[in-house]
């Protein structure tokens, strides 16, 4: 089959916010504990983080981590995570039906995250709690002033402040599944509240509104323009949450980006309306702060024994299959920079994540680790405009999808072309227009024959191959595969 990618260097979609490489770790399951934090791990550090973990997740370069959930975070009494740990008081944790020990909080992850080279996205709880508890949050992590949260913060052992600069106001308001749901109008007032004293204890935040939580929420685009009608000149991003899954066939599975593309084009436009309604000079962009595949494990905290302490929860064994769609939706995101300027994947270690552990032993590198790892060190830049001459298959709805999915990033120093291949039958010759100044310089590849290959501790059978180039000759894309072109000056 053959491709042709039209590279217009004169049309620039947006430059490139690192955090959209962000991710997310939830109490939950074992992200927190025996994830991040083993105390009896041989490789554990002083504070009890795992060495080997940390290892990887620096490799990764996360940008930014959401904390706590999720979830979680809206049954969460945040003051139980900080002090003396004997004293921490042990508690039902009802959003996954498990046992929160409380052993690590604030004051421990915000450590963890200067270890891991990473800024912390903190959530605050909507659900149970309200502006209260915000402001006592905030004034705890944030604050220099001699007022009792901040004098707080200093008598557990921390003189200078966390200074933690984004905030997410709840999680998933919308579902029913949270404690403490929320209609539109509901979420909306409460939200306004929040954010106000939130940037009245410290203007330099900024601060994400929930959006829907899927695109197929039945309330989704009246829940946006009503929580907008409420926050939208108190807040600087609204949310976006959506899980991918193979429910109907590897082919509709590959074109999930097609699906995370419009919704983020939907949401931005709803975004738009609602400036214009307001006759407002500023722009509200987007924060897709939790997205990965996950299908396999939904639901299990309902079959499983409750009250357990960090059980195995949600854990996604990822597949080749996986790692292509992964890749497309990391393009997605650069080839949408223009708007979302924050993006986590849902999670960082055990939970639906790209690095697993094992308790008391191994830790490794998930299939979908690798797509990651070369979107945040190479997809940095200006995203450009391209066209793609390909041909289409059919989804099972009728949709014509492109063979031939890309991003196109460009910096001082070279310029990156992302690509997968999404036939399951033919390899790819693909010709390049646009990259006159530039030679190819490298192929970074990741493929396997059979698209349910994993990787476990004994086995990382899914890792990069370089290819052999050929200065601009033709490039050749193999069947399911993923592909970085690297092209110098």
């Amino acid at each position: 089959m053959k491709a042709k990618l039209f590279i217009n260097r004169n049309e620039e979609i947006g430059k490139i916010d690192r955090r959209i490489y962000g991710s997310f770790i939830e109490h939950l399951g074992r992200a927190v504990y025996n994830g991040i934090y083993e105390p009896s791990h041989p490789l554990a550090d002083d504070m009890g983080f795992r060495g080997d973990v940390l290892s990887l997740v620096k490799e990764l370069r996360v940008p930014i981590v959401r904390y706590p959930g999720g979830n979680f975070v809206s049954g969460y009494n945040w003051e139980d995570g900080i002090g003396d740990k004997s004293k921490r008081p042990v508690k039902l944790d009802l959003a996954w039906l498990t046992t929160e020990t409380n052993q690590v909080g604030i004051d421990e992850f915000q450590e963890w995250a200067k270890r891991a080279n990473t800024d912390i996205m903190m959530a605050v709880n909507l659900g149970t709690r309200g502006p209260d508890e915000a402001r006592n949050l905030i004034e705890y992590c944030n604050s220099e002033t001699n007022s009792y949260y901040a004098n707080l913060r200093r008598q557990n052992g921390f003189e200078r402040p966390f200074g933690i600069k984004l905030w997410c106001l709840g999680n998933e308001m919308d579902g029913d599944w949270q404690i403490c749901h929320k209609t539109a109008e509901e979420y909306g007032r409460v939200a306004t509240e929040t954010a106000k004293v939130l940037k009245w204890v410290d203007p330099s935040i900024e601060l994400v509104a929930c959006g829907s939580a899927d695109p197929h929420m039945p309330t989704f685009g009246s829940w946006e323009r009503t929580v907008l009608d409420h926050t939208y000149d108190y807040i600087d991003y609204l949310s976006l949450h959506c899980y991918f899954g193979n429910y109907k066939g590897t082919p509709d599975f590959l074109a999930s980006a097609e699906v995370m593309d419009s919704f983020i084009k939907e949401v931005a436009n709803i975004c738009d309306e609602i400036k214009a309604k307001k006759n407002s000079n500023k722009t509200i962009n987007l924060s897709f702060d939790e997205w990965n595949v996950w299908y396999r494990t939904k639901d299990e905290e309902k079959q499983m024994e409750r009250w357990q302490i960090a059980p195995h929860l949600l854990e996604e064994k990822y597949n080749f299959e996986d790692t292509l769609v992964v890749g497309t939706m990391l393009m997605s995101l650069q080839n949408n920079c223009d708007r979302v300027k924050i993006a986590c994947i849902a999670q960082l270690v055990n939970v639906i994540a790209p690095i697993m552990t094992e308790n008391d032993g191994a830790c490794w590198k998930q299939t979908i680790f690798y797509p990651f790892y070369y979107a945040s060190l190479y997809g940095n830049g200006k995203a450009l405009k391209t066209n793609v001459e390909v041909d289409t298959y059919k989804t099972s709805d009728g949709v014509d999808i492109p063979y031939l999915y890309t991003s196109v990033i460009e910096n001082e120093d070279c310029m990156v072309v992302f690509a997968v291949n999404r036939s399951l039958d033919e390899d790819i010759t693909l010709d390049l227009c646009g990259q006159e100044g530039y030679v190819l310089d490298s192929h970074t590849q990741l493929y396997n024959d059979d698209l349910n290959t994993t990787n476990d501790k004994e086995n990382e059978r899914i890792k990069p191959t370089s290819i052999k180039v050929n200065g601009n000759g033709p490039i050749t894309l193999k069947k399911h595969s993923w592909n970085m072109l690297i092209f110098k000056k």
